[in-house]
């Protein structure tokens, strides 16, 4: 089962954005997120959340999630 990994503490950096931030943004609860952007390999990931989360970094969603296992 392949891993993946979401790339949300580096676009935060680029927009200057805390987590609290890009929660706000996004709508994304912050434990979630915080879950997400700490973890270096989820099994599975909410889509709902990654297509806010792109659209809250307005970036493609193959450029916010990251396969770290195949």
């Amino acid at each position: 089962m392949g891993l993946v990994r979401l790339r949300i503490r580096e676009f935060a950096a680029q927009k200057g954005w805390t987590l609290k931030e890009v929660s706000d943004r996004s709508g994304v609860v912050y434990s979630t997120l915080r879950t997400y952007a700490r973890s270096p390999g989820l099994a599975t990931v909410d889509f709902t959340a990654i297509q806010k989360l792109a659209r809250a970094f307005d970036v493609m969603i193959e450029e916010l999630v990251e396969v770290v296992q195949e």
